[in-house]
């Protein structure tokens, strides 16, 4: 499978969404390929899960996953990067709207980063990265690179630019990546950051990649 750029992703998913194949659709089914392969590796009833997620869209395929693994049993936590009426996109700020609703999800604030946890997933910073990281991602990434339990990062840990394949400092460090529809053209430069990467199909019509690729 070619590997794409970010600007090419962000061409594919508007023309999916232009075709009726909307952005939430796709956060939904990313969400829940990264779960089908987290339990690959670990069990979730009753596994204490810390989800990062930041404000953009990464942080919703996060907001996802949350919402699946209280379903399948597992005690879950929600660090949000900055205060919910700052959630850049209508996906994120719908899927939060939903935790909101949930009592099995821990909602809070990135000084709520929570005690030890058997998993935490990174969904802060995405394919959106410029610059260097800064807070409260820079504290957060610390705390989970810190962290005993397994990590997982959402499309790319964070801190390593999914264009060039340079990492920022901090960058997260993973157990192992999921991306999505492909694989982009920086991820593999860090195998040290991202551990085995997976890429999962999220429902995106085979037509919407049509005078992209």
């Amino acid at each position: 499978m070619d590997s794409i750029t970010v600007d090419q992703m962000y061409r594919i998913e508007e023309a999916g969404h232009a075709m009726g194949f909307h952005k939430k659709f796709m956060m939904e089914n990313a969400g829940a390929a990264a779960v089908r392969r987290l339990l690959e590796r670990t069990g979730a009833d009753g596994a204490r899960v810390q989800v990062l997620c930041g404000m953009g869209n990464n942080g919703g395929d996060g907001m996802v996953m949350a919402r699946h693994l209280a379903g399948l049993g597992a005690s879950v936590s929600l660090a949000l990067m900055g205060r919910p009426q700052e959630l850049r996109t209508e996906e994120s700020r719908w899927n939060w709207s939903v935790l909101e609703r949930m009592g099995s999800v821990k909602l809070g604030g990135p000084s709520e980063l929570g005690g030890p946890a058997d998993v935490l997933v990174d969904a802060m910073l995405g394919t959106g990265i410029s610059g260097p990281v800064r807070e409260p991602y820079a504290s957060a990434i610390s705390h989970l690179n810190g962290s005993g339990g397994l990590k997982m990062a959402v499309d790319v840990p964070s801190g390593l630019d999914p264009q060039t394949g340079e990492a920022a400092d901090p960058s997260a460090r993973c157990d192992f990546t999921v991306t999505f529809h492909r694989m982009k053209v920086g991820i593999p430069a860090r195998p040290d950051l991202t551990g085995p990467v997976h890429v999962e199909r999220i429902g995106i019509p085979p037509e919407a990649e049509e005078g992209v690729l």
